[in-house]
């Protein structure tokens, strides 16, 4: 999958320029103060531009309008026909459907001249804004058909994934490919996926690179058990609580201290104490509890196991030393052996 990099080439100031300066003074000005082409970059509302002419906001809309109209309808807009082909080609290769967010970070890091590519977005003819509701960003698009296509596939994604799911990039990457088979192969690559993803609002991606549901304190973390089951998480193995705080302060520059981190790690359901300061997540399988509480539940599961049975078993789930399970196992108020050596609750 080969990535293209995009890139303007044209001035978008000096293109604004071109196109206002059709407009009669008033007019103008309510466009640069409108969408902030000005030396201020402040983007001001139908009111606050209303106020300084003392006019209504719905008069101030429809001279925003007419002024869009007789832009698109004058010679210099026919001008700047290669301006506005380089654009559309420019969100063509952004992937055709792109958020608003991220279609200005690409064209450039200047707030002044976002504001002015985002003007020559609302007045192109080639470019459609559809505007940000429960599901998805403000985002744009130059072919309606393909908005729809990426709109289905992310609610697919969406609804196939559990609330506390977290996929891998390449694997929610492999999925939205699967759901998007008959759209240009050039648009098959990771950054135009990533940029599709980007568009919702349900789905997100955590620190970590995973993904996600967005509303899930996997990928919205909010606090030290979070970012404690991440970096547990990413480990793959039962660690101790020393090197957990020692990796949120990496990971997600928060400063984690071992007491707090320890403390939140007990508390919290998801965590559980293997033994010698060692936490691993119980949705890998290990039981809770002290060490007798192991035990019984074991034998609970097994029936009444020999000495050796419930040891073997005991260190699959905690990592403790053999003599810690003996005592708990040699403690009569909650064991006794049978006639045949095995255990049993009392």
């Amino acid at each position: 999958m080969s990535t293209i990099q995009p890139t303007i080439g044209f001035k978008p100031k000096q293109v604004t320029k071109r196109l206002l300066s059709v407009l009669a003074p008033r007019a103008k000005d309510v466009l640069v103060s409108r969408y902030g082409l000005g030396n201020n970059t402040e983007k001001l509302t139908l009111e606050a531009i209303g106020k300084k002419y003392g006019i209504t906001r719905e008069r101030v809309r429809q001279i925003e309008n007419y002024s869009l109209t007789n832009i698109r309808k004058s010679k210099d807009y026919q001008k700047e026909k290669k301006t506005f082909d380089e654009l559309k080609a420019f969100v063509h290769i952004l992937g055709g459907v792109v958020s608003e967010e991220n279609l200005l970070g690409e064209a450039s890091k200047d707030k002044s001249a976002q504001n002015h590519v985002h003007f020559l977005l609302v007045v192109g003819d080639d470019f459609s804004k559809q505007k940000e509701d429960e599901e998805f960003k403000h985002r744009w698009h130059i072919d309606e058909g393909l908005s729809k296509k990426i709109h289905e596939s992310i609610r697919k994604i969406y609804s196939n994934i559990s609330d506390d799911e977290l996929i891998s990039e390449p694997d929610i990457i492999s999925t939205f490919l699967n759901h998007v088979k008959e759209v240009s192969e050039e648009h098959k690559n990771e950054e135009v996926i990533k940029r599709w993803l980007n568009l919702s609002k349900t789905i997100g991606k955590n620190s970590l690179g995973e993904w996600g549901k967005a509303s899930s304190p996997n990928i919205n973390s909010k606090g030290m058990r979070d970012y404690a089951f991440l970096v547990i998480r990413k480990h793959g193995s039962p660690i101790h609580f020393r090197e957990v705080a020692k990796l949120i302060t990496e990971v997600f520059n928060k400063k984690a201290h071992v007491a707090t981190t320890h403390n939140e790690l007990i508390k919290d359901p998801r965590f559980v104490l293997v033994g010698r300061g060692l936490y691993a997540l119980s949705e890998w399988g290990y039981m809770s509890g002290v060490v007798k509480d192991v035990i019984k539940k074991i034998i609970e599961k097994e029936g009444p196991l020999t000495k050796e049975k419930i040891i073997e078993k005991v260190l699959k789930e905690r990592y403790v030393k053999e003599n810690t399970i003996m005592v708990n196992l040699q403690n009569p108020k909650y064991f006794k052996k049978d006639k045949v050596g095995k255990y049993s609750p009392v």
